[in-house]
């Protein structure tokens, strides 16, 4: 059954901009002399931690422990001071980016709640972050439609993708693969950048609006994109063909994220709505009514088929149940 599971009202004192989950994988204990490791095995496998991170307005991200249908509050971010326009985790679970309006991104631990670094981007507004597949470095996309990776070690720029003269990038994706950086602009320009090479790969122009999101399916083969313009479509990476456009917000696409096993994708918008769609047959599967205001961000748990989270204009954190 398609059902809400819960809704955390007032999460924030203003409008939640974003979202994302973090399953912080648990280190195995090594045991030299192999005793005691059936009690390591166990140890591992108990308390395993879900984290929804959210990012707003208020200038605040919070980090929220999902326990059986539930979030409690674990840790409130502070440092930003302008809202919160985007977060993400990194693969591993344990760290926490964000950016914000006031033009810096900081780093956190996440099951401390301490901050790792604050790393000044400059005079630019930095939109969507994301990490590496392999967690060393923080994409942000610019102002000037440069991609900009940031080490999440050393805390500096390490290296700048260039759109060649591309609009303000307000969404940006990594492919799970590691292989491919997507970007999308104000002007409803995606690109697809090599990421070995530096250069850009695919230049895609379906969409006449920005781009609010963006997101490559686990296998890294398909590129989901959501626009203004109210589609939704899926991009062949290999040869950039388009395989599919799908409509049915009545408003502005602002969220797009794909099941962990690739079978589904959903998508928010400014319509108050969530929807969930099959990606075989690119059809609607069901429409959650829960919010009432704009949608900005809806993310699938990682690691479950079946549990989403969505973010809102009007304060709410909403957890999903979806049948596989």
């Amino acid at each position: 059954m398609y059902s809400l599971i819960n809704k955390t009202e007032n999460a924030h004192e203003d409008s939640i901009w974003t979202c994302a989950w973090g399953c912080p994988k648990k280190k195995k204990e090594v045991n030299p002399d192999n005793e005691d490791s059936r009690d390591s095995m166990q140890s591992n496998e108990e308390g395993t931690v879900e984290y929804v991170v959210t990012g707003s307005v208020d200038d605040a991200v919070k980090v929220w422990e999902h326990k059986d249908g539930t979030l409690q509050l674990k840790h409130k971010l502070t440092g930003h001071s302008l809202g919160v326009v985007s977060v993400a985790v990194s693969s591993d679970g344990l760290k926490c980016a964000s950016s914000s309006l006031d033009s810096s991104l900081k780093i956190w631990d996440l099951e401390s709640g301490e901050k790792i670094s604050s790393i000044e981007v400059g005079p630019v507004d930095i939109w969507t972050v994301v990490f590496s597949p392999d967690d060393i470095f923080v994409v942000s996309g610019s102002h000037a439609g440069k991609i900009h990776l940031y080490g999440t070690e050393s805390g500096k720029q390490e290296q700048t993708l260039d759109t060649r003269g591309g609009k303000f990038t307000l969404s940006v994706a990594y492919s799970p693969d590691g292989k491919y950086i997507a970007s999308g602009a104000i002007d409803g320009i995606i690109n697809i950048f090599d990421v070995t090479y530096g250069k850009v790969l695919r230049t895609l122009e379906g969409h006449a609006m920005p781009i609010r999101s963006l997101c490559f399916s686990p296998d890294s083969q398909l590129l989901l994109t959501a626009s203004d313009d109210g589609h939704m479509k899926l991009y062949d990476v290999k040869d950039a063909n388009l395989a599919g456009t799908m409509s049915g917000h009545a408003s502005w696409v602002l969220g797009v994220a794909f099941a962990p096993n690739g079978q589904r994708f959903v998508s928010s918008s400014s319509d108050h709505t969530v929807k969930v769609w099959e990606l075989a047959q690119r059809q609607c599967l069901h429409t959650f009514n829960e919010h009432n205001d704009q949608v900005w961000a809806v993310k699938y748990n990682p690691q479950k088929n079946n549990i989403i989270a969505s973010v809102s204009e009007d304060k709410s954190i909403n957890l999903y149940n979806c049948p596989i």
